[in-house]
């Protein structure tokens, strides 16, 4: 197990490194999305502050404000980043761990551990795949629809139009099949925080999913231009196919 302790020491210490304990402007009444923006980014990164060079705030997205531009980037940024979380950890287990069980009602296994993760998702049948993308594609629909149902145990305000950046809906009525837990705080262990402990949560979330993304695109790096990353050199397998166009991201 070489490759996966490696992988999680590095793993704990640079996301360590990336938390900073700096929560003072969580507490503050700001007084618009531009400053809410200038002061998380002092807690997200003491060192840098701030930092937008392309000055993407001002680009005014669809013409729909300034404030809705920002709304959009951070929970662009938000969701993003927690897919490069599970992208990394799945990564790392997809590369060490082979799945006990049957993957298909035949007896087929799943992909083994010989090959690497992006020829195992080469390797799954079709049914597999629409499978995965359609639960992504409910999930994505689901939360963009939230604002404008008339659940109010579903509805929350769009993250464009004053709504928090990366809330996730609860599920109700408005999901045709009973679901027993929400995708967020499925257990309720996160709904009696403090403000303050949930805006460290959010520092720490967001540095880490910034991590991860480095984390996974640093894996395909390696895998796809040997050498690259020469920290990963003895973790990573080479993969020769194309991961945009090539059999590992094809569906037929």
């Amino acid at each position: 197990m070489k490759t996966t302790a490696s992988i999680l020491l590095a793993t704990v210490a640079t996301a360590a490194a990336f938390t900073s304990p700096s929560t003072q402007s969580a507490s503050t009444q700001l007084q618009s999305a531009q400053s809410d923006l200038e002061a998380l980014a002092v807690d997200l990164n003491p060192s840098i502050k701030y930092y937008d060079p392309l000055r993407l705030t001002t680009w005014n997205f669809w013409e729909q404000g300034d404030e809705a531009t920002i709304g959009f980037l951070r929970h662009a940024e938000i969701k993003h980043g927690r897919v490069a979380m599970a992208a990394f950890v799945g990564y790392c287990v997809q590369s060490n761990f082979h799945w006990p069980w049957a993957m298909k009602l035949d007896g087929t296994a799943f992909p083994s551990t010989d090959l690497s993760p992006p020829e195992q998702w080469a390797a799954l049948p079709i049914e597999s795949k629409h499978q995965i993308l359609t639960v992504i594609g409910f999930l994505e629909i689901y939360s963009e629809l939230a604002s404008s149902v008339t659940d109010p145990d579903v509805y929350q305000p769009h993250y464009m139009k004053g709504g928090k950046p990366g809330a996730y809906p609860k599920f109700g009525a408005a999901v045709p099949h009973p679901v027993p837990f929400n995708l967020y705080d499925p257990f309720g262990w996160s709904k009696n925080r403090s403000e303050e402990a949930k805006a460290r949560g959010l520092v720490a979330e967001i540095n880490n999913g910034r991590l991860a993304m480095l984390g996974i695109f640093g894996f395909l790096l390696e895998q796809t231009l040997p050498g690259s990353i020469p920290l990963l050199g003895d973790i990573v397998k080479p993969y020769s196919g194309d991961l945009i166009a090539g059999k590992a991201f094809t569906f037929y």
